[in-house]
């Protein structure tokens, strides 16, 4: 299964995190996808190591959680909500918040380019910063530096963190 469904959509459609049940994660992306709604399941890949042998393994990097890209002034939201697997649609105070398709843009790249990351949790301390040159350029997230100096990404609504390593990276404040 692809992390992202790739179709030409209108800039009125925004992205929204969807809580699903516990391992429901991929048939609900797939569900939504049936109905045509673009989503984006980030997919982590890992190498697991036994003592005899090592396999890739394809992990979810935000357990419970998928996104999908919709326009709110036109989707049925009863329709996503009897989507089966689906809790509901991330909101504050009742009010369901939409993602900046910037954010979801990085998790793309970061994830296609296979750079080694891993979860951190949520930050809101420290400076943003954009990575500049290499195949990660114009990446936005946090300079995070306890220890070795990372970069991380961060879905606001959901308060999940993506941490990847920086070091050789040219960076600029944002």
């Amino acid at each position: 299964m692809t992390a992202a469904s790739h179709l030409l959509v209108p800039e009125n459609h925004l992205w929204y995190a969807i809580q699903t049940r516990y391992r429901f994660e991929k048939k609900v992306t797939t569900q939504l996808q049936r109905k045509g709604i673009e989503t984006f399941l980030p997919v982590l890949e890992q190498i697991h190591h036994w003592s005899d042998r090592e396999k890739r393994v394809n992990t979810l990097l935000f357990s419970g959680y998928t996104f999908a890209r919709i326009n709110p002034s036109s989707w049925s939201r009863m329709d996503l909500l009897r989507t089966v697997g689906v809790i509901g649609l991330i909101a504050f105070a009742g009010q369901v918040i939409p993602i900046p398709a910037k954010q979801i843009d990085d998790l793309q790249m970061l994830l296609s380019q296979k750079v080694p990351c891993a979860l951190r949790a949520f930050l809101k301390i420290g400076q943003r910063v954009r990575i500049r040159g290499g195949c990660l350029d114009g990446l936005e997230g946090i300079l995070d530096e306890r220890g070795e100096k990372n970069l991380v990404i961060s879905v606001d609504s959901i308060q999940r963190s993506v941490a990847m390593r920086i070091e050789g990276y040219e960076l600029e404040l944002i």
